[in-house]
């Protein structure tokens, strides 16, 4: 039975890394605060207030999942010490395999969670708002823009999240210039976060007849959507709103009316917009939304850059900028600039298996 007692040590090994993460969750507080907000909604004026109440409760349902995701860790790690003792006294040569296939379970298990702990910002539970651009390249950067589209919608079908297309607009020859995209979903920003920056694609070109290697570039823009209530004043004379039609994916009133809204902020030159809705009215308003969020993460960067005495700088979308380098020729080969973090399997991080990056820039941060 030494492989049962070999899984035993490797089982117990986990033992403090649980109490550990009690204490990370800070799990004593957050049951006191799940008392604390029951006890708001058992009162009559609660429901009074439908927008607060709303808040309220989807603040419980995150604390709760909190506290039933590390129970059932610990159960899991029970069952399995359970399982391991019987295998041990019956000499049972089955259950080898079923402790074996629990316990890889486990640990996957225990990694996610312990990820998720590492979601500590303001922000890092809300939704995610990603922009994609072409940068140089011309045609090869547009079909880039493509691949990483792909790349980030197959990463949140895994997820189970929502998406929504807020603005498209196609390649001249091929591929997508740029596009913005919202991922709906619980830490959606705070997971993607990490993908902030620009990526770089090394490959043999499918665009020239030649076969030569090409190096293309694309970059990421990620925020968090955050409340209409945030405290972030904008003028009506520091923006310029323009109305035009839609076009590219969308839905069927695309090229219809004059629907899509761009703003451009004045004074800071940031420029969103919206062709999504079905109404200018209603791609106003996200519109808005999306600027705020812009707006709020400039003054948040510029605050970070005063308290560190130092001034952020724009990088360009090119050479010695890129976060991610992505090589498919002459060898293949994901390596994160910043994490060292690598894979030599292309094609699964190309079909959103990028869970590697974001656990390492997460632990990354945390150091």
């Amino acid at each position: 039975m030494l492989e049962l007692e070999q899984s035993k040590l490797e089982l117990q090994a986990y033992k403090k890394k649980l109490d550990e993460m009690s204490v990370s969750l800070d799990l004593v507080n957050v049951k006191n605060k799940i008392e604390e907000l029951d006890a708001k909604v058992a009162s009559e004026e609660f429901w009074n207030d439908a927008e607060n109440s709303g808040k309220v409760l989807k603040e419980i349902k995150q604390l709760k999942d909190k506290v039933d995701n590390y129970n059932n860790l610990v159960q899991e790690y029970e069952d399995i010490e359970t399982l391991i003792e019987m295998g041990i006294e019956e000499n049972d040569d089955e259950i080898i395999k079923e402790v074996s296939s629990s316990l890889k379970e486990f640990i996957n298990d225990y990694e996610e969670l312990r990820t998720r702990t590492l979601l500590s910002g303001e922000y890092d539970g809300n939704n995610a708002i990603i922009s994609l651009h072409a940068g140089a390249g011309g045609t090869e950067s547009c079909d880039w823009v493509s691949m990483l589209l792909r790349m980030y919608t197959r990463w949140a079908d895994d997820k189970g999240y929502k998406i929504e297309t807020l603005d498209y607009l196609d390649g001249e020859e091929a591929g997508v210039k740029s596009v913005t995209i919202q991922i709906n979903g619980e830490n959606a920003y705070g997971y993607l976060k990490s993908e902030k920056g620009v990526h770089r694609l090394v490959r043999i070109s499918p665009f020239d007849s030649s076969g030569r290697r090409h190096t293309s570039f694309a970059s990421m823009d990620v925020l968090p959507e955050i409340d209409d209530d945030i405290d972030l004043e904008i003028n009506d004379e520091d923006i310029k709103i323009d109305t035009y039609r839609a076009s590219g994916a969308g839905g069927q009133h695309i090229n219809k009316t004059d629907s899509a809204v761009r703003i451009t902020h004045i004074p800071t030159g940031v420029v969103v917009q919206c062709q999504n809705e079905r109404s200018q009215h209603k791609n106003k308003d996200r519109a808005m939304k999306m600027l705020k969020a812009k707006l709020y993460e400039i003054r948040r960067q510029e605050q970070m850059a005063k308290m560190e005495g130092i001034r952020g700088e724009v990088k360009e979308i090119g050479w010695g900028s890129q976060i991610r380098s992505y090589v498919m020729h002459p060898y293949s080969m994901v390596k994160d600039h910043r994490t060292n973090a690598e894979t030599g399997n292309v094609q699964s991080v190309m079909d959103g298996k990028i869970d590697l990056f974001i656990n390492a820039y997460l632990q990354w941060l945390a150091l």
